[in-house]
């Protein structure tokens, strides 16, 4: 048996989206993320619990406000205390870490696959994922959109409305589109 599509995106190879698998993994979230979206506060709580068992990793103490959106939820690790506000989406068909402490603004929206630049593939559905990693302790202003394969390290500070196209040096505060460091705090 051959290499599957989901081995493929899982490699940060070029795959195609369009596959049975990966459409029933984005079902699956999709499901998760409606439970999540419309269950009454006080029985979510945190984190609803079907989209608890999506992620591959959610730390105590996270709390993700709805609504909310993922793509596949199984590539999202979020460690302690991670803080998503209302609005935030992770289309996370590559791999997602959010360290602990972290915080994302309103509408924070995380963006993994890059889709191919020649137009017949790009109908054909493929797709390349690449990996997001954010540090810890890292604030994300309301309504920035965070490229995939950008790492944002440590104690890094995005300005509301940013786009990060590449890394962020841990502590710098960046803002702007495409995003750019600016000076102390």
């Amino acid at each position: 048996m051959g290499i599957t599509e989901r081995q493929r995106m899982a490699a940060a190879e070029w795959y195609c989206c369009f596959d049975p698998e990966l459409d029933a993994l984005r079902w699956r979230a999709r499901e998760a993320v409606h439970e999540h979206n419309t269950m009454p506060p006080a029985q979510r709580g945190n984190l609803g619990p079907a989209l608890a068992a999506l992620f591959a990793r959610a730390a105590e103490n996270v709390f993700i406000e709805a609504p909310f959106h993922c793509s596949y939820g199984m590539n999202i690790s979020l460690g302690r205390r991670v803080y998503l506000n209302a609005g935030c989406t992770i289309l996370d068909s590559g791999s997602v870490r959010i360290g602990e402490g972290s915080m994302l603004g309103p509408g924070v929206h995380i963006y993994c696959a890059e889709h191919h630049r020649d137009p017949e593939k790009r109908r054909a559905g493929m797709e390349i994922a690449r990996p997001v990693t954010i540090g810890r302790d890292v604030w994300i202003g309301g309504g920035a959109i965070i490229l995939g394969g950008a790492t944002i390290g440590d104690g890094a500070i995005v300005g509301a409305g940013s786009v990060v196209t590449r890394d962020v040096a841990a502590g710098a505060t960046v803002v702007g589109n495409p995003a750019r460091p600016v000076g102390g705090s």
